[in-house]
């Protein structure tokens, strides 16, 4: 596995980007090494620019579900390419994505699209509080909402990769109105309720995915759901990350419940910046401009975008790859769990859908603080050799893998093997 010019343009990077690059994640500190930089992609393979071919199980972190340059997707890109890049103005496309997006969830009546997931779940906030009249918002600790002030504190995913609690530049004023709660223990929930009078919403990812995949146990959101009604509390469900991942639609339906607000992002915008917020329509008439709550964007519902993502939902909708991506989880569990037993190594595979990772841990993980009960030295060594047998892995124990469509079951059996040598590789190092 040559790094030679990944080594070459990091070094050259720390000029003039922080660290070289334009997200924490991407830094590989929790791994060591530089991090690799990419040059092309195809169908489910992207490739460094020292020509190392990977079969790519981060996809983004999520948005490219039929993996990358579908041709039919691509077209329809160039298309709309040629009519403009950006308006200011707006677009047939806005109006048929909307409908395409209100129609997969139905506790949403309106829609309003916005650049990122950050973007949407920031808005989605502002607009409980212009609802409620309340100030107060509830998070549960390891989920993670985007780098807005208020909800960067127990946040998972990076801030747990690099061993930060919160983020240095966010005042105490800023978090004030942020109270923690803890994924899967409801009454954790029913102590802020009867201690706080002035609660706007919970915010929750209905599947976390920034502590690694963790599923909500069985009475969890149903009780969630009822506390929050009973309260005069609005429940929000951050589902940029599940969105169209689980099913056409999100893990709303599947876990059974409908959420007040819903906040979607990565695969609507099928590789273009895209995230959406949407609700009933009592609740986004408060938004400007039928409502007073303010929230714009000159490059929401982007043309190019809405055309990726329509393009991309369309395709979706046609493949409906879903048991085809649950066995392949299932599969893919089975044999990490198989390898890991050979190896003598503890180990816990969490999976939702077509989201799946590995905990190094003898505890089963059902919040944050089992997650990070996680043996991170072995996932670094984990990570490493799959690299270097071709499974491009995100950078972290603590963020979900992903499943696109144009796996194979070629790929598959690559990835199979990849994790046999890998879990050996642990066992030689850590034992």
């Amino acid at each position: 596995m040559k790094l030679e010019k990944s080594i070459e343009l990091y070094s050259k990077g720390k000029k003039h980007l922080v660290g070289a690059v334009n997200s924490p994640v991407r830094a590989f500190k929790s791994v060591g090494g530089v991090p690799i930089f990419i040059d092309r992609a195809k169908g489910s393979k992207i490739y460094d620019v020292d020509g190392n071919e990977y079969i790519d199980m981060v996809l983004s972190y999520g948005p490219m579900i039929l993996g990358h340059r579908n041709s039919i997707v691509e077209k329809t890109i160039k298309k709309y390419l040629k009519n403009g890049y950006t308006f200011g103005a707006s677009t047939k496309g806005e109006i048929i994505m909307a409908e395409m997006v209100c129609n997969a969830f139905p506790g949403m009546d309106k829609v309003r699209f916005v650049n990122s997931g950050t973007e949407a779940v920031l808005s989605a906030i502002r607009l409980a509080r212009a609802y409620t009249g309340k100030n107060k918002i509830i998070k549960f600790a390891g989920c993670y909402h985007g780098h807005s002030d208020a909800l960067l504190v127990a946040a998972g995913s990076g801030l747990a990769t690099l061993s930060i609690p919160g983020s240095k530049g966010v005042p105490d004023e800023a978090v004030k109105n942020t109270l923690i709660a803890e994924f899967n223990n409801i009454n954790s929930i029913e102590a802020h309720l009867a201690k706080h009078k002035d609660i706007a919403a919970v915010i929750i990812e209905p599947i976390a995915g920034n502590m690694g995949v963790i599923q909500p146990k069985k009475d969890f959101i149903d009780q969630l759901k009822e506390l929050t009604k009973a309260s005069g509390v609005l429940l929000i469900a951050d589902e940029v990350m599940t969105g169209f991942r689980s099913q056409f639609g999100g893990a709303q339906e599947l876990l059974g419940f409908e959420a007040d607000i819903t906040c979607l992002g990565k695969v609507v915008g099928g590789g273009f910046p895209v995230g959406a917020y949407g609700a009933r329509n009592e609740i986004m008439e408060m938004v400007s401009p039928l409502g007073d709550m303010y929230q714009a964007g000159t490059l929401s519902g982007n043309p190019i975008a809405m055309a990726c993502g329509i393009a991309t939902l369309k395709e979706l909708k046609k493949q409906n790859p879903y048991k085809d991506f649950e066995k392949t989880a299932a599969f893919l569990e089975r044999e990490m769990k198989i390898a890991a037993k050979e190896n003598g190594i503890d180990l816990q595979v969490n999976r939702f859908g077509s989201m799946i990772n590995p905990f190094f841990t003898k505890e089963k993980v059902v919040d944050f603080k089992s997650a990070q009960t996680s043996d991170t030295k072995m996932f670094k060594t984990f990570f490493w050799k799959m690299m270097e047998n071709g499974v491009f892995l995100p950078p972290s124990q603590f963020e979900s893998w992903f499943l696109a469509t144009a796996m194979t079951k070629r790929d598959i059996y690559k990835v199979r093997s990849a994790i046999q040598i890998a879990m050996k590789a642990v066992a030689d190092k850590h034992k």
